[in-house]
């Protein structure tokens, strides 16, 4: 198992290097880089004025040498002004050395967020927070109903009830948030103003019943008929096997068949579907938190690429690309531990 892991870390580290650089090139595309020079230059310089600001503050440097700066293994170099000579920091709001260091992501920083004007580590660990509260309490709501309506469909394919929550598992899954969102804003909020408190207050007065509730409502109603699904069609099939037949011929109950028999192997590929839920809640987020004003990690995903803040939008990257890798080898590490025939080698 040791080794298993050690290996898939060092996977997890070389898919993460080539999937920043990717980024990193996609974000640092001339288009991009000029929106930035005019947005730090206030709109009113020239065409030259804003070459002169990306070539004083390293923009027009060697992109590979760029991309050493950012992951940290090559060092930063300060900014001189041309006409006096004296350091100068590329953004008055952050405090950048004075001199030649290592300083990018190995060694924890990100750099400089244009658009809040502070660092990115300072400012996206609070975004993390807010949406991890978020997803905590989506998890909460949506992996205990889902299971639960996927083994009652699948105990008795078929069956009336069957055929029930099937019908709603498809129509929740078929439904965008952005259009549940917007439903249950008007039915809720609007209509019969139960739910009228807003999300944006969560983060500043905490969560309460009133203004958190139609966010995890909107997130959990489609992973709900997600799981549900695949859980429903693992269980029929565990249902049909030889040793539940067995079992069921020994005289045991029904209950005891479904629990002790037939529902440990049947979570195993739901299991799978549950992990692969992380990292789409956290990219899922991007919709519903700007819909409820959430100001989570989707919320400060879409502020900073709406505001051309390449170092913000490159971190955010890198923590996606992270927790779909972390999941994954969670996933892979579970199997062992839900059904004793697979080993880990």
């Amino acid at each position: 198992m040791f080794g298993f892991m050690l290996r898939r870390f060092g996977v997890m580290l070389l898919t993460m290097l080539c999937l920043s650089f990717v980024v990193f090139v996609f974000v640092n595309l001339e288009p991009n880089l000029r929106k930035l020079a005019i947005f730090q230059t206030e709109m009113r310089a020239s065409d030259q004025d804003l070459e002169n600001w990306l070539v004083r503050n390293g923009y027009r440097d060697n992109f590979f040498l760029r991309y050493g700066r950012w992951i940290g293994i090559v060092p930063k170099q300060p900014v001189t002004d041309p006409a006096t000579g004296e350091v100068v920091p590329r953004f008055r709001f952050c405090d950048e050395p004075a001199e030649s260091t290592y300083s990018g992501v190995l060694q924890g920083d990100f750099g400089c967020s244009t658009a809040y004007r502070t660092t990115v580590g300072e400012r996206l660990p609070e975004a993390l927070k807010a949406t991890g509260i978020l997803m905590f309490w989506v998890m909460v709501v949506m992996v205990p109903v889902a299971l639960i309506i996927g083994v009652l469909a699948g105990m008795r394919e078929g069956s009336r009830l069957d055929r029930s929550l099937t019908f709603l598992s498809i129509a929740s899954t078929a439904t965008p948030e952005y259009v549940s969102g917007v439903i249950f804003s008007a039915i809720f909020a609007s209509w019969l103003g139960w739910l009228n408190g807003s999300a944006a207050t969560a983060i500043t007065k905490g969560v309460s019943f009133y203004n958190f509730t139609l966010p995890v409502m909107t997130m959990a109603i489609y992973g709900i008929g997600y799981i549900a699904r695949m859980t429903r069609a693992s269980m029929a099939e565990v249902m049909t096997a030889q040793y539940i037949r067995t079992a069921a011929l020994k005289g045991l109950n029904f209950r005891t068949v479904v629990l002790k028999h037939a529902l440990r192997n049947a979570l195993i590929a739901p299991f799978t579907v549950i992990m692969l839920q992380f990292p789409w809640l956290l990219t899922g987020v991007v919709v519903v938190e700007s819909i409820f004003n959430y100001k989570g990690f989707g919320y400060l995903l879409v502020q900073a690429a709406s505001n051309n803040d390449i170092d913000m939008v490159l971190a955010c990257g890198l923590v996606s690309v992270a927790l779909v890798l972390l999941t994954q080898l969670i996933s892979d590490i579970g199997y062992a531990f839900l059904n004793p025939r697979i080993r880990v080698s």
